[in-house]
């Protein structure tokens, strides 16, 4: 096997198990701060055009400096010109949905955007002067500058969707790929934990409960009697960090995305209705219904959280000190009580087990732990044991108590079908795809137009057969 494909193999496995998509690149809307040129320096130029979409010189310095950024030990980063031809191909993409009529809808694409341009308002406090000193552009132009990066994200998705449609990955596909690797060339993974927890919330008492929603009764009074308005009181006493700099305003959800006592008031209110106190597992909420569009709707609100009394904490640490004895008697399994008792819902689905976000597995390297206290607690347990009850706190939740146990730890090793099948399978699968979009590639380049730069000859993209 030449050097030149297993360079490529190195490519594939880099970016399905840092999860990156071979044939899509898109900016992503992130704070810089960018130093002034010296006079005469080219800042940045198009390197290629695919019809009327341009690639430029920056989409390629950003792209291949994350990929390097993210590499892992013993994994080959991407070229230049993987990269360029990555993002090339991207282009070709978009340009051939227009030929094809894969069209994306701005109904698609506006949720998104709005939750994108959500979060940058986020970072700055709602303020758009600092977004304007930052960006170098207006909070208009920004949001359709997200709005315009999401479109082509969302039509890259659907034509590489179309391209590979009826894809399908056997065990012997995965056996062949393993097999076609030499076994000096496998990549190295570091060591791995399987860690889950069962979270309780304290539970608050009656009179703590009254006191708020008594405090949110008036001020939707001073609302409604025009001494105060909705933005105003958000910022001056929500607890929501996100979306109390904006005035409350939580941007636009769908269906089953947000609680559901939160979205079964808000749906069931007029545009510019502001509801009594609603108590969801984040604390009470004082929701005005701003805007629907079909199945999306977008609120602002005012959120105070109830604080537990050490009573309420001890009483917490009770129910789980009670859960973690029955778990270690073998009477339920941790996961099953997990999913009856864990009041976190981004692990108790999961059977409390955390998720790499990466590739959606169970089994975590230690860096992905980006909870030091987590870290450190682990660091002193031993494999199969469950801790006493530990109180955390959680910005956006406050004070809480959860039990961790340390299922099963997997050293550092050379990459193999069976501790990792599954990251094998999906790697396989990402070869298969590079495999049907060259091919596709090859054909599509035919349809459009595509002038590419002197200074990117040297990958040869166009040549490729």
């Amino acid at each position: 096997m030449n050097s030149n494909y297993m360079s490529k193999l190195h490519y594939l496995l880099a970016i399905c198990l840092l999860n990156l998509t071979t044939f899509q690149a898109i900016a992503q809307t992130e704070v810089k701060t960018e130093t002034a040129a010296p006079s005469g320096q080219v800042i940045d130029r198009i390197v290629a055009k695919v019809n009327n979409y341009i690639l430029l010189e920056s989409d390629i310095q950003k792209s291949y400096l994350e990929a390097i950024a993210q590499s892992q030990q013993d994994i080959q980063p991407p070229t230049r010109c993987e990269v360029f031809e990555s993002l090339l191909i991207s282009k070709m993409m978009v340009a051939k949905a227009e030929i094809d009529s894969v069209m994306v809808t701005d109904a698609e694409v506006m949720l998104q955007a709005d939750q994108r341009f959500s979060m940058v308002m986020q970072q700055f406090g709602g303020d758009e002067k600092m977004i304007a000193e930052v960006y170098g552009k207006t909070a208009d132009q920004l949001k359709t500058e997200i709005h315009d990066m999401l479109k082509e994200q969302i039509t890259v998705s659907k034509m590489q969707a179309k391209i590979t449609e009826g894809l399908s990955i056997s065990p012997a596909d995965v056996r062949k790929f393993y097999n076609d690797i030499q076994k000096d060339s496998l990549p190295f993974f570091s060591a791995e934990v399987m860690v889950g927890q069962i979270v309780k919330k304290p539970e608050i008492n009656q009179k703590v409960k009254n006191e708020i929603t008594a405090q949110l009764r008036d001020l939707k009074n001073q609302i409604m009697e025009g001494k105060e308005d909705f933005q105003t009181l958000a910022k001056q006493y929500s607890q929501d960090p996100g979306s109390a700099p904006l005035g409350g305003d939580l941007g636009f959800f769908r269906r089953g995305e947000l609680a559901p006592e939160y979205e079964a008031t808000a749906l069931g209110m007029e545009v510019l209705e502001i509801s009594d106190p609603v108590e969801t597992s984040f604390g009470f909420h004082m929701i005005q219904l701003l805007e629907r569009r079909g199945n999306t709707f977008n609120t602002r609100h005012i959120l105070i959280r109830p604080e537990p009394s050490e009573q309420d904490i001890l009483d917490a640490e009770r129910f789980l000190d009670s859960i973690r004895t029955v778990i270690q008697s073998g009477k339920i399994e941790f996961a099953k009580a997990a999913k009856e008792s864990s009041e976190d819902r981004a692990t108790s689905d999961n059977g409390g087990f955390f998720v790499d976000p990466n590739n959606n597995s169970s089994r975590l390297t230690l860096r992905t732990l980006d909870d030091p206290v987590l870290y450190f607690t682990l660091d002193s347990m031993k494999v199969g044991s469950i801790t006493p009850p530990i109180r955390f706190e959680t910005e956006r939740e406050g004070p809480q108590v959860r039990i961790l146990f340390y299922k099963e730890r997997f050293p550092a090793h050379r990459a193999n079908l069976e501790d990792d099948y599954e990251k094998m399978k999906a790697a396989t699968k990402r070869r298969k795809e590079e495999t049907m979009l060259s091919k596709w590639f090859v054909t599509a380049k035919e349809d459009v137009f595509i002038d590419i730069d002197p200074a990117y000859d040297r990958c040869n993209v166009l040549s490729k057969k």
